[in-house]
């Protein structure tokens, strides 16, 4: 479990690829401390398990399910990630739950300032937009962000400069992959009401048991 709150960029050092194994080694600093074998490690939002580490980088390996759900594949010699280290219990959550499992991509279409804040605009396909809402939470590479807008499949987000800053987000262009993952509880919703979360759209055959009475009767009216 992570925040959204990314500790710091790291940089693609070396990427192990053979018939047996695909690694990914990448070159850090404070998600370092107090790191041992198997601990978990946000990069670029995506839950990695720590397999080796030294002073100052650590490896992890990547499954094929995970390269092809996930911009990791994209990836190059010292390609900016963003970090972060798993949730512990007496931490202080300044984002949302994220759990590092990544819904989709959506792409980059557009980048524009505006005064202090940097608005991006990317499209979504439909598996990821039926878990958007406005106003509501996601994590973008990690990042645990506010949705200024969806609409016809086009994502809206807004930057402050210290997200800009502090993330990958400042190196990123136009046709670029973003991983995307959703609020937790958005899926949780569409499960409970009885929607097929892995089709888009189609229902599970079955009627869901949340009616208007259920709704008044437990105070949501």
């Amino acid at each position: 479990m992570f925040t959204g709150i990314v500790q710091e960029t790291g940089k693609l050092k070396n990427r192990i690829e053979n018939a047996d194994k695909y690694q990914l080694m990448i070159s850090a600093n404070k998600v370092l401390k107090d790191i041992k074998k198997g601990d978990s490690i946000a990069v670029n939002g995506v839950c990695l398990t720590v397999v080796d580490f030294d002073s100052s980088s650590f490896t992890a390996d990547v499954m094929p399910e995970t390269l092809n759900s996930t911009n990791l594949s994209d990836l190059k010699k010292s390609s900016m990630v963003n970090l972060e280290q798993s949730l512990r219990m007496s931490d202080f959550v300044g984002g949302h739950f994220v759990t590092g499992h990544v819904d989709g991509t959506a792409v980059l279409r557009d980048i524009k300032k505006e005064k202090n804040a940097y608005l991006l605009q990317l499209v979504c396909s439909d598996d990821l937009t039926q878990y958007i809402v406005k106003k509501g939470s996601a994590a973008l590479n990690g990042v645990s962000l506010t949705v200024m807008d969806i609409k016809d499949n086009i994502l809206k987000i807004s930057l402050i400069p210290e997200t800009w800053n502090s993330t990958n987000f400042k190196n990123i262009k136009r046709g670029d992959r973003i991983n995307i993952e959703s609020d937790i509880l958005g899926k949780y919703v569409l499960k409970l009401l009885g929607k097929d979360s892995t089709k888009t759209g189609n229902s599970r055959g079955n009627k869901s048991s949340i009616t208007t009475n259920f709704l008044k009767e437990n105070g949501f009216y």
